[in-house]
């Protein structure tokens, strides 16, 4: 069946090109909000639009009974969890499975598996895939200890239920593991409801480097090829580019086929990420995010698909509109995150009124926003505003264009990130491609 009608289950930019999508799809788009958002323009632009709470975060987007109630009462057949919010809980997924509704989305089981780092790893040795060198759950600070003798110092502990960048300690010695492993299980415990955790052999200065894939119902599996996205705050992403500047062509397609060869092996349905280190001509799986990402404008530049309707022509049981040998990788397309933050003040988050607003055009440049002139930045939900993408023939064109972009883009009433990307692409290590994941925080930190 073909989907007629999907519920969005999110907020802000995602939730506009979700509705676009829809639309273009001839599908009924049905918004949720909160108290904040009731004006936003998700719910303008959405053909209907249901009040699901109050403006903080877990009483409304994040209240499951409240979005699947929406869902229920609206009469639509899916419902569409953007990023972050309920995208990769298990149980959101399965209420909407049980309510008899599409997740649009890898079914709850896959999602459960893969949202736990520790089955993850598992899984993707079962498929031949390389992890990082690490070590099972550990119950107790002595068995960490013990594990961080075999792995090797230094280590990275990390929530087995983690993502974000959250529920991570790095520790040098068996002294600092100790105080670090209690501090990672209580974040853990607090953010993921489980204070699970296991220990990676801690890289020094490798590439982050992921492959979006893309799964249907009838055995279809496809790779959309790479993204680079080393450039990060904190473990956060500021900046992604597609293809990955200076990744040896060997490295590339055995990324591709180990990414395809993980979605086999878990079932995967619908678009996701599958995120690999590479260090000295080595990756090594780390993570799949089951969702549709941030950066995936990018990927759309440069391969031509538009991966929110493919997600929503798979949901409805068509197979994928493309076979790999369709799949092609043209030009080089960069993507800069625009934060409501004040980079001179330890990127304080800034929400408040858009005075004033002018946006980038001309060829070449997209700018996936929910945000006008005179709206308000609530202080309730992630900071992030409007992701700007270009794409050119060329990587140097594209670091031209994006300058030429930003150069444009003006926004008045609140601090962004918009003036630290524009000195960024300065930076010689962003010039000529040779950044790694310590040089965005080295280089705030005044050393680079």
């Amino acid at each position: 069946m073909s989907l007629s009608s999907v519920l969005i289950a999110n907020r802000g930019e995602i939730a506009l090109r979700v509705v676009r999508a829809c639309r273009e799809l001839g599908i009924r788009s049905v918004a949720v909000y909160s108290d904040a958002d009731a004006q936003a323009a998700h719910v303008r632009l959405a053909d209907d639009a249901v009040h699901v709470g109050k403006s903080s975060a877990s009483k409304s987007y994040l209240n499951e009974e409240a979005i699947l109630e929406a869902a229920c009462s609206s009469g639509v057949d899916a419902v569409h969890p953007g990023y972050g919010f309920l995208s990769e809980r298990p149980s959101f997924a399965a209420a909407v499975e049980e309510a008899g509704l599409v997740f649009v989305g890898p079914p709850s089981s896959v999602i459960a598996t893969m949202g736990d780092k520790a089955s993850a790893r598992a899984l993707a040795r079962r498929a031949g895939v390389p992890v990082v060198p690490g070590s099972d759950e550990v119950a107790s600070v002595e068995d960490a200890v013990a594990a961080a003798e075999e792995v090797g110092y230094p280590v990275l502990v990390k929530a087995s239920a983690g993502g974000g960048g959250r529920g991570i300690r790095p520790a040098a010695s068996a002294d600092e593991l100790r105080t670090v492993v209690t501090e990672a299980q209580r974040e853990a415990s607090s953010a993921f409801g489980s204070d699970k955790v296991y220990l990676e052999r801690a890289l020094q200065g490798p590439k982050h480097v992921e492959v979006q894939v893309l799964a249907d119902t009838h055995g279809g599996v496809v790779h959309c090829f790479e993204r680079e996205c080393s450039l990060q705050r904190r473990r956060q992403k500021i900046l992604e580019e597609a293809p990955a500047p200076g990744l040896d062509p060997s490295v590339r397609e055995a990324l591709c086929t180990a990414a395809v060869a993980l979605a086999r092996e878990v079932g995967y349905v619908g678009a996701g990420t599958v995120e690999f280190l590479v260090e000295d001509g080595e990756f090594f799986f780390i993570e799949m995010n089951t969702r549709i990402q941030v950066e995936h404008p990018i990927t759309e530049w440069v391969t031509g698909l538009d991966l929110v309707a493919e997600q929503l022509r798979v949901a409805g049981g068509a197979p994928l509109s493309v076979t790999q040998d369709d799949v092609e990788c043209r030009g080089a397309s960069i993507e800069f995150r625009v934060n409501a933050e004040d980079p001179d003040q330890d990127f304080l988050p800034s929400p408040g009124t858009v005075e004033s607003l002018e946006l980038p055009g001309g060829p070449g440049v997209r700018v996936d926003t929910a945000l006008m002139a005179g709206d308000v930045v609530p202080p309730f939900y992630d900071s992030l505003v409007a992701k700007l993408a270009v794409w050119a023939p060329t990587r140097e064109q594209a670091l031209a264009r994006g300058r030429r972009a930003l150069a444009e883009y003006r926004v008045e009433g609140l601090p962004t990130t918009i003036g630290l990307h524009r000195r960024l692409l300065d930076h010689p290590a962003v010039v000529d491609g040779t950044y790694d994941i310590t040089t965005l925080e080295t280089w705030l930190a005044g050393e680079g």
